[in-house]
């Protein structure tokens, strides 16, 4: 059975509280981001997991190294506490979302392109028509 690892990181990015979900499943790691607003409590982001994990919108995976060693309690509680203290999302977080991103914006690109030639398409045959008719009553 294959394991998967995730992990929440929640910080201030002003104005808003983010959180940063990292999933790493099969050696290849992929984040969601979500915008909190206010500051979320334990038990609110506990809600959010238990509601919304399922629809969160992952990015597409990227390689990642998987560490899978025992860990003594202490050590994990000294870097959960470090961890706490930093900012920002890692680097491997920062390339999922910024390729989603961009595979967002590539999509967004090609739905407006087709608008736009549906558009002209629908302009040309408007004037078309109009030539038609002005020809028909002569």
């Amino acid at each position: 059975m294959d394991k998967v690892n995730g992990k929440l990181k929640v910080y201030f990015e002003e104005p808003f509280w983010i959180g940063v979900f990292e999933r790493i499943e099969d050696g290849k790691l992929s984040v969601a981001k979500v915008t909190f607003g206010a500051e979320p409590k334990d038990y609110e982001v506990q809600e959010y997991i238990q509601k919304h994990y399922a629809s969160l919108k992952f990015s597409p995976a990227v390689d990642a190294v998987v560490k899978d060693i025992k860990r003594n309690p202490k050590r994990m509680q000294r870097e959960a506490r470090r961890q706490m203290q930093e900012t920002g999302i890692g680097t491997k977080s920062q390339q999922a979302l910024k390729l989603q991103q961009k595979q967002n914006k590539q999509e967004c690109k090609i739905r407006s392109r087709e608008k736009k030639e549906a558009e002209e398409l629908r302009m040309f045959e408007m004037k078309q028509q109009k030539k038609r008719e002005k020809h028909k009553g002569h």
